[in-house]
């Protein structure tokens, strides 16, 4: 693969706004876990090789299981391994991550109302939005897994 522009280097501005929503939802009601998942999630969709590589390295660190991560792109035939918070936010990273299918269904929303605040439902989403950036950035950038971010 060819190298492609390095948006840290050619717009240094857009790093630093993406680096804002990262420092936003560092300080959210949603634990490190769920966001982990979701980055995972998120990441297999969109295959992103660096993404996946980072966020379930991540995951481990952070106490996840190896079981857990092997499962996650089968999650919905194991329903038994994830809590009900962890359903949801697996769905509700699906259905946008994949938005051109349906979008967010009403049945996901009304399912994460159940477990889940509006404010909390809003800060899921800016995290599922913020990895499908990351990952966009990553694939299209040829980042090499296990490289850093220059």
């Amino acid at each position: 693969m060819q190298n492609r522009v390095n948006i840290n280097i050619a717009q240094p501005n857009a790093l630093k706004a993406m680096m804002g929503l990262e420092n936003y939802l560092s300080k959210t009601d949603i634990s490190k876990s769920l966001k982990e998942l979701i980055k995972i999630r998120a990441s297999q969709i969109n295959k992103c090789a660096y993404c996946i590589n980072m966020h379930t390295a991540d995951a481990l660190k952070n106490g996840e299981t190896q079981q857990r991560i092997f499962i996650l792109n089968a999650w919905r035939e194991a329903k038994d391994l994830f809590t009900e918070e962890e359903q949801s936010v697996l769905a509700i990273t699906e259905e946008v991550t994949l938005i051109d299918r349906h979008g967010l269904s009403d049945a996901t929303y009304e399912q994460a109302l159940k477990v889940f605040s509006e404010d909390q439902i809003a800060q899921i989403i800016m995290v599922v939005v913020t990895i499908n950036a990351w990952n966009r950035i990553a694939i299209t950038g040829h980042f090499k897994v296990g490289e850093g971010f220059a």
